[in-house]
C-alpha cells in the first residue's frame, strides 16, 4: 500500500486536473505536489515524445533500470509500453539473459545500450570504454538522451520505492509473465 493516499481528479483544483489525464498510481501520488508532478511530467514527456534515441533502444534502457532495481511498477509498465515501441519478447528474454551474463540473441547495439544503462544504474556513470563505444554508434544528442533517460528512470524507481507505489491490476500480467528472480 502506498505511503500517501492516491488522489483522483476530484481531489484536485481545476487547474491541476490535467495532471491525471493518464491515471496511473505514480501520478496519483505525485499530484500531492502539483508543481513537482508537472516537472516530473515535463522530463518524462520529453523522453517519450521528443528524444532522438531510437524508441526500442530507449525502452530497453528503461527496462534495464526497472529490472536491475527490481521495481515492479517500472518493470511492468515498461514491458507493456515497450511492446508499443518495438520491444519483443525475445528482447525482454535477451535483457534478462544479458544482465545474468548469459548468451542471448540481442544485437550488439542493444547489448551496448544495456551495458551503458547497467553502468549508469549501478556505477553512477558509464566507463570510459562504454562511453567511447557509444560515441562510435550515436551522435552526441542521442548519447545525452540515453544518459538522461537512464538517469531519470533511476530517479523514478527511487520515487516509486520511497512512496511504495503499487502496481495497478492491469499491469500485473506483465510481472507474472516476466517475474523477478526469487534469490
Amino acid at each position: 500500500m502506498a505511503r500517501l493516499p492516491y488522489l483522483n481528479q476530484t481531489d484536485l483544483a481545476p487547474e491541476n486536473k490535467d495532471l491525471l489525464s493518464r491515471v496511473i498510481n505514480i501520478t496519483r501520488v505525485l499530484v500531492h505536489n502539483p508543481d513537482a508532478a508537472r516537472a516530473f511530467h515535463t522530463v518524462g514527456n520529453y523522453i517519450r515524445f521528443k528524444s532522438k534515441l531510437d524508441p526500442r533502444l530507449r525502452e530497453l534502457a528503461i527496462l534495464q533500470v526497472g529490472w536491475l532495481e527490481r521495481s515492479p511498477f517500472e518493470w511492468s509498465h515498461h514491458v507493456k509500453l515497450g511492446y508499443d515501441f518495438g520491444i519483443t519478447d525475445d528482447d525482454i528474454k535477451g535483457l534478462i539473459a544479458e544482465e545474468a551474463g548469459q548468451p542471448n540473441k540481442l544485437e550488439p547495439l542493444a547489448q551496448l545500450v544495456l551495458k551503458a544503462a547497467r553502468e549508469i544504474t549501478l556505477d553512477v556513470g558509464t566507463s570510459e570504454e562504454t562511453f567511447n563505444a557509444l560515441k562510435q554508434h550515436f551522435p552526441n544528442d542521442q548519447i545525452i538522451d540515453l544518459v538522461m533517460t537512464t538517469a531519470f528512470y533511476c530517479a523514478v524507481v527511487r520515487i516509486l520505492g520511497s512512496f511504495q507505489v503499487d502496481v495497478e491490476p492491469e499491469y500485473q500480467p506483465y510481472l507474472d509473465k516476466y517475474p523477478f528472480p526469487t534469490s
